[in-house]
């Protein structure tokens, strides 16, 4: 098994986790005031990528293929985001874009390196995915995919793992970056390794510009590539991009953005607000890996497990009552062989379980991702997890030199801990918040997975970061259409029943026949000019066609809604009422440019989870794939940019006028097998029937 994680005793860290993760948790920094202090280096690039997530490698590997110098932070250690530094390597793919292999070209060849790497695409026999793998063996993959890009494209690499940014440097007029102030931190002498501790425990001493008991820090400027072609006059020398996984940039950079639930209106009728509600985010997730064991292994009790106990269960559905269906979900390790599913029908002796996968065995390793089990979905001003814009004004995060990272270091350290007593609940609790058949018993005959060579890399056996799930979105820039800035809307990809009764009543008469009009595609103009009513206007069944599509994506909009009180684990809480309205497949669906410029700043472009969408759309353009297509995307445009001597707001300022450069843009990204449309993409194409999610 390529990368496996290896022992030298079956319960050698069985307890080490959970005794470790009290110690850190309740070694708490002391607050500290923050100052400025001078680099001790600039390091010049063409495009600075902040976060090394999917999106952030896709991007890097894309500008290194385009010969360009690549300089990338990721907070962690680890590039790769969901496939690797927080745990979600189970490909989260729509069934007829997997069957067609239609994906961004670095996205198809990392799939392509795993199949390799395992002989086979499912390293776990998964049943949530097609391909389930250890996150550590995707770590080294896309590594090495980075370094070989550099090497093909004669780009340069710049990685600066452990690093954050604090400031950013603006020009007079406030409209480029002119640069970056980083934190890059390690291990003081004679301390721990930084994967000993969760990342609740450093958060905000990573920020901060002063040495810790804990942490050294390195003050590094991020600077542009001083362009050397006389031929080209560049408003702008680089581009940064801002991949983080909660749009870190665009908070520090305060540009207009949207967090939350976006009010009910006609292009997002599904919501059940009629306000923003800026703290009712999805679910954030802490993964881990558990192995089954031949014996029962010594299983701690977390001192804190008591406080999370009422909200474990198995899920609301009987059919997934069970400890195997819960194990084999994603499972990213099958110990033993298997006779090929195609083959499984000639032999009477290969046993499968209800989702047509192998029970599970002793070896195996299952990736926990489960929604009342380690999601923590808080939805309070007193315990959300990304700050809004009003928390940071009055924190002063917004302030010269106060950026903090704008996360709550409570809510990560009560998502790592519910995480651990999750663990401590499959192996030996008892109740069940979502059942009443008795079917929980203690399962002892398992460890959870820790150390440096572990599936996630870290003593305490979390994911060195957690998957997140929504982010700050923002608010493009006013366009033709979109006098208030541009922004994907539900009625965009959805395929939800909008004639329901839910819709006619929470509408008024005129926002269900603006709804409906806006669902009539080709037929709009005559809707209008007529005034036909809703009941007679036939809807388009295709998502939303853009002239400036960079990127595609398709996946059911599926929703890890905030609970209603606080604390999340109060017993008896209940999801957030309504938020569940938009749950519903997606066409397929394409990434218009316009979603990845920002206001306000003009060298700076948004990808991963950040772009212009809404919290709907949000909820499918979440995916491993997506992830990489919009990195992808961001790349290409600062490539471009760069070559042509313009800012990405340009290629989109004068539509639905034809531009030259952005049709140039787009033929670059297909002709790179980056797709920006679906297959018979067109607005005479209203058959879709065969793109189903599943």
């Amino acid at each position: 098994m390529p990368n496996q994680y290896t022992s030298p005793t079956i319960s050698q860290y069985a307890t080490a986790a959970i005794a470790i993760s009290v110690i850190m948790f309740s070694d708490r920094a002391i607050a500290q005031t923050s100052v400025a202090v001078t680099p001790t280096r600039n390091e010049a690039c063409e495009i600075l990528i902040v976060g090394g997530g999917v999106a952030g490698t896709a991007a890097a590997y894309e500008g290194l293929l385009a010969g360009r110098t690549v300089c990338m932070t990721e907070i962690t250690d680890w590039v790769g985001g969901q496939l690797t530094s927080q745990g979600t390597s189970a490909l989260d793919e729509a069934k007829k874009q997997r069957s067609l292999w239609f994906f961004p070209q670095g996205y198809t060849e990392f799939r392509k390196r795993i199949e390799k790497e395992y002989g086979k695409l499912n390293a776990g026999d998964c049943w949530v995915s097609v391909s389930c793998f250890i996150p550590n063996t995707a770590q080294s993959i896309l590594m090495e995919m980075l370094q070989q890009a550099e090497q093909k494209g004669n780009g340069k690499l710049k990685w600066f793992p452990n690093t954050v940014i604090k400031n950013l440097e603006l020009s007079a007029d406030g409209k480029l970056i002119d640069s970056a102030i980083a934190i890059q931190h390690r291990p003081a002498p004679n301390t721990p390794p930084l994967n000993t501790s969760p990342l609740s425990t450093i958060i905000e001493e990573a920020y901060r510009y002063e040495n810790s008991s804990r942490l050294q820090k390195e003050v590094i400027r991020f600077v542009p590539l001083k362009n050397t072609d006389p031929k080209i006059q560049r408003p702008s020398d680089w581009f940064v991009i801002d991949s983080t996984e909660t749009g870190e940039i665009i908070a520090l950079a305060d540009v207009p953005y949207r967090l939350g639930i976006d009010p009910r209106s006609p292009l997002n009728p599904s919501s059940p607000v009629t306000k923003n509600d800026s703290y009712c985010t999805q679910g954030f997730t802490y993964t881990f890996a558990m192995e089954q064991t031949a014996e029962p292994q010594p299983q701690t009790k977390p001192q804190f497990y008591d406080r999370y106990s009422p909200y474990y269960g198995s899920d609301p559905k009987p059919n997934l009552a069970n400890f195997d269906t819960i194990f084999t979900y994603r499972r990213i390790w099958s110990a033993k062989a298997e006779i090929n599913k195609d083959e499984s029908a000639k032999s009477e002796n290969v046993k499968r379980n209800a989702f047509g996968v192998s029970p599970m065995k002793v070896g195996d390793i299952s990736m926990q991702n489960w929604v009342w089990g380690n999601d923590y979905r808080p939805g309070t001003d007193r315990d959300n997890l990304i700050y809004s814009r009003e928390q940071l004004q009055q924190m002063g995060q917004l302030q010269p030199n106060g950026w903090m990272g704008g996360l709550r270091a409570e809510t990560l350290k009560s998502g790592e801990e519910i995480a651990l007593g999750y663990y401590y609940w499959l192996v030996a609790g008892t109740t069940d918040s979502q059942q009443n058949t008795g079917w929980k018993k203690p399962f002892p005959n398992h460890r959870l997975l820790t150390g440096a060579n572990s599936p996630m890399g870290t003593a305490y056996g979390l994911s060195k970061y957690p998957y997140i799930r929504e982010s700050r979105r923002i608010i493009g820039r006013p366009s033709y259409g979109y006098p208030d800035g541009f922004t994907m809307s539900e009625v965009d990809v959805s395929q939800v029943d909008f004639g329901s009764e839910f819709y006619r009543n929470n509408l008024s008469e005129q926002k269900y026949r603006d709804l409906w009009r806006s669902l009539a595609g080709l037929g709009t103009t005559a809707t209008i000019r007529n005034d036909t009513p809703p009941s007679e206007i036939k809807r388009r069944s295709r998502s939303t066609i853009y002239p400036d599509a960079v990127g595609i994506a398709q996946y059911y909009l599926d929703f890890h809604p905030c609970l209603s009180e606080y604390p999340v684990e109060k017993a008896g809480n209940t999801e957030r009422e309504g938020v569940r309205n938009g749950h519903a497949p997606a066409y397929p669906g394409q990434i218009p440019l316009r979603s990845l410029i920002p206001q306000k700043i003009d060298n700076l472009i948004v990808s991963g989870k950040n772009i212009a969408f809404s919290y709907i759309v949000a909820a499918g353009y979440r995916v491993h794939s997506y992830e990489w297509s919009v990195g992808a995307a961001a790349a290409n445009t600062a490539v471009l940019s760069l070559s042509e001597g313009i800012l990405p707001y340009q290629l989109v300022m004068d539509l639905p006028r034809v531009n030259p450069l952005l049709m140039k843009l787009q033929q670059q990204l297909t002709q790179t097998n980056n797709p920006t449309a679906f297959p018979n993409t067109s607005i005479f194409n209203l058959d879709w029937d065969d793109w189903k999610i599943w």
